[in-house]
């Protein structure tokens, strides 16, 4: 888990990097169609799968263990504890760019749909099926244009939206409800189903497992980053 997300982190690090280049004029790149679009939407489903998977995994953990709590408010809490740092990237861009400033990006989803999985949770077989429903019903919303301007996070569109960063609830939800039927079936009863071969020894193994424990953290530290070796660059 940490090494697929780890990949991710990269995969991340170098589309976030194309885009600034181009969104600065520095290069000039197709971001919105053909591989390089892909490749961000691939980056992204990696990701949000791999949310859908941890739930899962936390789940039976809880269960097993016998969490003494009301289960639902930790999911709760934690969808929240990300929505604050969302809504935080909501405001530097805002600040920072304006016009396309980020309103219901990354992890404004992801804060969002930790705290809607808790019954997929527990009724893993409609995951399928309610993936299916919540991938097609957002591929279809994609193309329209609605006069509902409040449920833009939902995925239906306003005319003239535009924001740098859009993962509404349709379709991406789809992909977390593919996430936790899979966590389900792969870590049945929080115990891993098939064979895999231990790598660790690997020190890119070791990196790779470092940076997706850090996901978080470097997610909100890397486009800093990135903009400021881009200016040292323009300017020497």
């Amino acid at each position: 888990m940490d090494v697929l997300r780890g990949i991710a982190v990269l995969m991340m690090i170098t589309f976030h990097l194309l885009f600034d280049l181009n969104y600065l004029g520095m290069v000039s790149l197709n971001i919105q169609s053909g591989i390089l679009w892909f490749f961000g939407r691939l980056t992204a489903f990696i990701f949000i799968f791999l949310v859908g998977v941890s739930l899962k995994l936390s789940y039976m953990r809880s269960i097993l263990i016998g969490y003494k709590g009301l289960l639902i408010l930790k999911y709760v809490k934690r969808g929240l504890r990300i929505l604050s740092y969302a809504f935080i990237i909501t405001i530097i861009t805002w600040l920072v760019i304006g016009e396309g400033y980020i309103i219901f990006g990354v992890l404004h989803f992801i804060g969002v749909a930790i705290i809607l999985s808790y019954p997929l949770l527990r009724h893993e077989k409609l995951n399928i099926p309610l993936a299916i429903l919540f991938i097609v019903v957002g591929l279809f919303l994609l193309n329209q244009r609605f006069d509902i301007s409040y449920l833009f996070w939902l995925g239906i569109i306003p005319p003239n939206f535009y924001t740098l960063d859009y993962f509404p609830i349709l379709p991406w939800m789809g992909v977390v409800s593919l996430g936790i039927y899979a966590g389900g079936k792969l870590y049945k009863d929080y115990k891993r189903r098939f064979h895999i071969k231990d790598l660790s020894r690997y020190k890119i193994v070791k990196f790779l497992a470092f940076i997706g424990r850090h996901s978080l953290f470097i997610y909100f530290i890397h486009q800093l980053i990135i903009i400021a070796i881009i200016f040292m660059i323009r300017i020497f």
